[in-house]
């Protein structure tokens, strides 16, 4: 194929880069250090492995057992397959059939593959507004760990991820960069049909928090919308989470979108097979995950939310999943990329379209391509196919029983949906920091008007998101107001989103009020139309200023600027500790120790996996 007319990388992107690098210099030091180690180290290879031991790793694998008991001089390469597959979540239950497709296709290839184990996989529209919530977060630290715990056997030459949604995939990465000298390929499922238009699922949603119909019609609308399996199809955390491994260089290039009974979708899962057997470690073009995922890489990452408007959750995500490589990335480099980095996808909430209507106009490969012919994507960074992310600017199409790729689109099918660099729909990335007086917060405005972005009005401080509700039933905000909800950060409860709001803020602001929302909490991927300054750090349980808010306090909250400031002299003000917090019931005990370990919103809200980053290594 032609190589793409590019420009020279963007001088702010190649100072982003170099100062992640410098600020990282000893922690990925030392990282690289730790993977060349299990590399080179004698039991981290099953050609080492006591017969007794293999006799174990073999006993079930049927008709695959003698390559696996094979000489050493002759040992076919081993796939490990870590699946976070269920058949409740609907994005995961494709993957119900996986694990038969890829050990077939691992022997066409020459090897030989093995399911090495699974990882929790919870749903977040599930357990919105309710006690599971409180795990949400943790469980990505929890699927690191159970990653870990599944390669741990060291018999494997490469490595398949089988995961989509909110938590799943961050902790995917993070548990695989703890045997980062394995390469990796993520092998996603691919969205249901689409069903319910989401703009019309948000109207009944509206209507139904303004009492205007029952319960019995907002569960017929919510049906009409998640209807089958595959990926819910608005522009969340899940999908956002399949943008960020095809522009991370972990996909297959077009793999993300591609629907699960597709004739196409199977024909990738083979391919990615096929790859992963190209790249084992022992292969000549190894691509160990450690080594592919750099500055660079996790640099593309943000570049890739801010262009497409991706979850506000991946602040939190980002942070932590670089940081299991070593390196240290901080919201200041969200912030310094979101000046220069355009808006070019409206899917929904950021529009009226969803992912399988962005697939069509275009998709990832459209995305990428228009970004690096603009200078603003490092081309020049690793990934599992190709020569480098470059040569990933591609879609895929069916070549007999094979797949062939050719160059991703050049033009927009649905300027609505995608726009070029050079007519985007904003001229800046979707996610913005903001800071001030009560700390660091994010805030998505890429589907906030341009009129709202800018609030200044007085505090309504509350404690949980029932007392929101309560207060709103009760039209006590039917008014000015900045909604401010604290106590629920990682330490105070595990930091769940509080996604149920959003009808509410939005019903207040269609009634022609000043609203807004702060709060140390999360909101969801799928933050809309009201602006949220969430994930506000230190928190309230760390003595964070929101502690400190009361009712009536003038806050102002402006997204253009970025300043988040109240205008009291808390510094005359206690701190207020007495927060009442539900931690019984509900595996909440489970999560003690991880809340009392948990990191700040900045640091990825989570508890530290590796050592890299505290030098405890």
């Amino acid at each position: 194929m032609k190589p793409l007319d590019k420009k020279p990388l963007h001088k702010k992107i190649e100072q982003v880069i170099e100062r992640v690098r410098k600020r990282s210099a000893v922690t990925r030091s030392a990282y690289l250090a730790d993977i060349e180690k299990m590399h080179s180290a004698p039991d981290s290879d099953r050609r080492s492995v006591a017969c007794s031991n293999m006799a174990h790793v073999a006993a079930a694998a049927g008709q695959d057992q003698q390559e696996l008991l094979g000489q050493s001089d002759a040992l076919k390469p081993n796939i490990a397959v870590i699946t976070a597959y269920n058949d409740m979540l609907s994005a995961h239950q494709p993957f119900e059939n996986y694990p038969a497709l890829i050990r077939a296709a691992a022997r066409e290839a020459g090897a030989t593959a093995q399911v090495a184990g699974g990882v929790p996989a919870m749903c977040d529209g599930v357990t919105q507004g309710r006690p599971g919530m409180e795990l949400s977060l943790f469980s990505r630290d929890i699927i690191a760990m159970s990653t870990a715990v599944g390669l741990s056997h060291n018999v494997y030459d490469a490595a398949l991820c089988l995961g989509v949604c909110d938590k799943i995939v961050p902790g995917l990465v993070m548990g695989a960069l703890a045997f980062g000298h394995l390469p990796v390929i993520f092998v996603p499922a691919g969205p249901m049909e689409s069903g319910l238009p989401n703009t019309e699922k948000a109207q009944i949603r509206k209507a139904f928090a303004r009492g205007e119909i029952d319960r019995t019609a907002l569960l017929k609308a919510e049906s009409a919308a998640y209807h089958a399996a595959g990926t819910c199809t608005f522009y969340g955390t899940a999908n956002s989470n399949q943008m960020l491994m095809e522009i991370m260089g972990l996909h297959l290039p077009g793999a993300a979108f591609v629907h699960p009974h597709s004739d196409l979708r199977h024909a990738m899962t083979v391919k990615a097979v096929h790859q992963a057997v190209a790249i084992h470690r022992r292969s000549e073009n190894a691509r160990p995950l450690g080594q592919l995922l750099d500055e660079r890489s996790f640099v593309n990452a943000i570049i890739g939310l801010h262009a497409t408007g991706g979850s506000t959750n991946h602040t939190l995500h980002l942070p932590a999943m670089a940081a299991a490589a070593g390196i240290d990335l901080r919201w200041e480099d969200f912030a310094d990329l979101s000046d220069i980095i355009p808006l070019l996808a409206r899917v929904y909430p950021n529009g009226s379209a969803d992912v399988n209507q962005f697939h069509a106009a275009g998709s990832i490969g459209f995305v990428m391509r228009n970004l690096l012919e603009e200078g603003l994507l490092d081309g020049s960074a690793s990934s599992i196919y190709g020569d480098n992310l470059a040569d990933c600017a591609v879609e895929p199409f069916l070549s007999g029983n094979d797949i062939a790729f050719q160059p991703a689109p050049a033009q927009s099918a649905d300027e609505d949906i995608l726009r070029p660099a050079s007519r985007p729909h904003a001229k800046n990335g979707g996610l913005k920091m903001l800071s001030g007086n009560l700390g660091r917060a994010v805030i998505k405005i890429s589907a906030v008007e341009e009129s709202r972005h800018l609030v200044t009005a007085p505090a309504f401080v509350f404690e949980n998101e029932a007392g929101v509700k309560d207060a709103f039933a009760a039209g006590k905000l039917d008014k000015d107001c900045i909604v401010v909800v604290r106590a629920q950060g990682p330490r105070a409860c595990g930091m769940p989103e509080l996604h149920s709001l959003t009808p509410l803020l939005a019903t207040l602001q269609d009634k022609g009020y000043h609203v807004a929302l702060v709060t140390d909490g999360r909101m969801s991927g799928a933050s809309g139309s009201v602006p949220a300054a969430i994930h506000l750090c230190p928190e309230a349980l760390a003595g964070g200023p929101i502690a400190q808010i009361e009712d009536g306090d003038i806050i102002t909250l402006d997204a253009v600027s970025g300043q988040l400031s109240v205008a009291a002299d808390l510094a005359q003000r206690p701190l207020k500790t007495d927060f009442v917090l539900d931690n019984s019931g509900f595996g909440r005990p489970l999560m003690a120790g991880m809340r009392a370990q948990a990191g700040d919103a900045e640091q990825g809200g989570g508890v530290t996996l590796l050592g890299h980053m505290t030098g405890n290594i």
